[in-house]
């Protein structure tokens, strides 16, 4: 239905910072001041209407990992899930994000197979291998305003210094997923009880601090604009408080898991739970909550990785990484707010307008945002049947949860 009226909906507005129940009329995902003709007649008492999400870290799979999913599948999840853009790292198997001709292929299909608005960040090295600089400039002509090296491993930190400078000149952000390989080796979970119990390889929350720290100086050097993804320990908290202290140009997120579970789920050497960065301890996730609210943490994101039934069958330490978040992002956010962590339009801010500043995709995303119905008292069982993506690895599998999204109205 392409015109919409919706009765008596509460209204949650982050760019006019509005909250306010009303009757509002939706023209092809648009707002408009009235329409003399409708298709669609809503009932909106009890439930929010808010722009649609901005994702600042999700992979879809695709090209070349479709046995976990498809720019189809997770397009779909998204979108239904009221997720309209997605920012996706460049560690796709085989690595085409190096290339910035190849990327606006993957932009289209994105649009054509998902209907979602895919935002691709380039590779900060060629292929990811750490050692020579990828073209930042034919990545930025191609469309990218950021790049990173993802979970990938630098040579050395002269590498990371002439990338920077590199990206500086061309007023590209690069994206940190911080973690010191030398310190997280071959860990896969947090260090601590459960995991020294369990007898599980570990990784410390200094692997996290101690790259952070690293970046720092460099970003400080350099003057280059940074952006540090998927925060999980409480003292990477506070080095970003002291660098937003210090003016430098800094933005940080959080996966909405981080501030919800802990590594109390991987006892009984539960797959579902093991992500990376992994699930910590639960001073790490009271200071993360904090951070999100002072205004530290920027924004909150899914870290969405849907993979196959077959990839958490393994013995936890070989089951590979990963929580299949898109369909649990709005229930979760909503516990929030019932929590008191946030006002209902906090919350929104946190995953529409903050992410869509910081990926600087803020006047696209208000030309193309829509607009997401959500009935926060809504309750509903996660299971496999329930999953819209095509993983449904995540720790939340049989619980029941309140908050989800009703309808998706996108502008075609």
């Amino acid at each position: 239905m392409s015109r919409v009226k919706i009765e008596n909906v509460r209204v949650l507005d982050p760019v006019q910072q509005t909250d306010h129940v009303e009757t509002i009329y939706l023209d092809q995902g648009k707002r408009v001041a009235e329409l003399t003709e409708v298709d669609q007649v809503i009932n909106g008492q009890g439930k929010w209407l808010m722009p649609s999400m901005v994702d600042l870290c999700a992979r879809v799979r695709e090209p070349g990992q479709q046995q976990h999913g498809t720019l189809k599948s997770e397009g779909k999840a998204a979108r239904e899930n009221g997720i309209l853009h997605v920012i996706t790292p460049p560690d796709s198997k085989p690595i085409v994000q190096d290339n910035g001709a190849l990327i606006q292929g993957l932009v289209e299909k994105a649009w054509q197979d998902g209907k979602i608005h895919l935002h691709i960040i380039g590779a900060q090295t060629q292929g990811l291998n750490g050692k020579q600089p990828a073209n930042m400039a034919g990545l930025k002509k191609g469309g990218c305003s950021a790049v990173t090296n993802a979970n990938a491993a630098f040579q050395d930190d002269d590498v990371v210094i002439r990338t920077l400078e590199y990206a500086a000149g061309l007023g590209l952000t690069v994206v940190f997923y911080p973690e010191e390989h030398q310190l997280a080796k071959d860990g896969c979970v947090h260090e601590g009880f459960v995991a020294s119990r369990q007898g599980l390889p570990m990784i410390p929350s200094i692997a996290e601090t101690v790259a952070i720290a690293k970046y720092l100086l460099m970003i400080e050097v350099t003057g280059v604009r940074a952006h540090f993804s998927l925060l999980s320990s409480g003292a990477s908290v506070e080095l970003i408080a002291a660098a937003k202290a210090k003016g430098l140009p800094v933005t940080a997120d959080v996966a909405m898991h981080q501030l919800h579970l802990t590594d109390a789920l991987i006892d009984g050497f539960n797959s579902l739970a093991h992500v990376r960065p992994p699930l910590r301890a639960e001073q790490d996730k009271a200071q993360l909550r904090e951070a999100v609210k002072s205004g530290v943490i920027d924004a909150i994101c899914t870290h969405h990785e849907p993979l196959s039934s077959s990839a958490k069958m393994l013995p936890f330490a070989e089951t590979e990484p990963g929580i299949s978040a898109f369909d649990t992002y709005v229930a979760l956010g909503t516990q929030l707010v019932r929590e008191g962590l946030f006002t209902p339009l906090e919350w929104v801010e946190k995953v529409t307008l903050a992410p869509a500043r910081v990926a600087k995709i803020l006047e696209c995303w208000q030309k193309e945002a829509g607009w997401v119905l959500v009935d926060p008292e809504l309750e509903w069982q996660v299971s496999k049947d329930s999953i819209i993506s095509q993983g449904k690895n995540t720790p939340l599998i049989g619980q029941t949860l309140q908050g989800k999204v009703i309808e998706t109205f996108y502008v075609k």
